[in-house]
């Protein structure tokens, strides 16, 4: 289980976090995205229903709904699944405020469906770009962080806030928590800034960077417009590719880890 969290925006979250999950449920295995953005964009490029009245992560959250009964499966790629998000949960950081164990909303939710023999190869949760407390739900049910980062200048600025957070999170709700996997987004060949930006991340985190980079890519731009991830909507484009290389390199990552 990975949460997907930067709290910048633009850099390839949502992206990062559909394509990766469709390029591994065509591997084979299976695997469910937890939309937990309140814009619902995972939702949109999986092409599942997200308007106010379909039963959403928001339910399961503020309402204590199973989360097997708000999951949808993923039309066009098989073997994977999407708990969607609806606008109704722009409201839940207020609302759960005020609720017990706040912060263990989303754990307790997984487990639950794990216990009911709900379960999947790989969760992936997309989170907001914020470190509210929709993010802090996702990094407490999760033990690994996976952060894309955009090569840009900006990038690098906003990583050491999300690392502080990261170490609140551990030190209070979650001692296992640790960022897993790095993955470098937007990757312009053309210029010295993009390769600057990607050797100061790979100096920084050695083990953590994948050796694959994202490149810019109007395809992957395009997939989500269609209700499609890049994977299904142009499987050849050099951004589907190199999803699919960063994907298998995740892969082998974990099955190195479990053994």
């Amino acid at each position: 289980m990975l949460t997907v969290a930067n709290q910048k925006g633009g850099v390839g979250k949502t992206t990062t976090t559909v394509n990766i999950a469709a390029a591994l449920a065509q591997s084979g295995l299976r695997v469910l995205v937890i939309d937990l953005d309140p814009q619902g964009n995972a939702s949109t490029a999986l092409g599942i229903d997200h308007h106010a009245e379909v039963p959403s992560i928001y339910d399961v959250l503020v309402d204590g709904q199973p989360l097997d009964e708000v999951v949808q499966p993923c039309s066009t790629v098989e073997g994977l699944w999407c708990a969607p998000a609806t606008i109704d949960l722009a409201g839940a950081e207020i609302e759960l405020v005020s609720l017990v164990a706040r912060e263990l909303r989303l754990q307790r939710a997984v487990q639950a469906a794990a216990t009911k023999g709900h379960e999947y190869d790989y969760i992936l949760i997309d989170c907001p770009p914020s470190l509210g407390l929709l993010t802090v739900n996702a990094m407490v049910a999760a033990s690994e962080v996976f952060i894309p980062i955009q090569c840009e200048y900006y990038a690098l600025e906003g990583l050491s806030q999300l690392l502080k957070n990261i170490e609140l999170v551990r030190a209070h709700l979650n001692p296992g928590l640790h960022v897993s996997t790095i993955l470098l987004t937007m990757y312009d060949g053309r210029t010295r800034l993009s390769a600057q930006v990607a050797e100061e991340v790979r100096d920084h985190f050695p083990d953590q960077v994948l050796k694959t980079t994202v490149p810019r890519s109007v395809r992957i731009s395009e997939a989500p417009s269609f209700g499609e991830t890049v994977m299904t909507y142009d499987a050849s484009s050099s951004g589907a590719l190199a999803y699919l290389e960063a994907a298998s390199e995740m892969a082998e990552r974990g099955a190195a880890g479990d053994i």
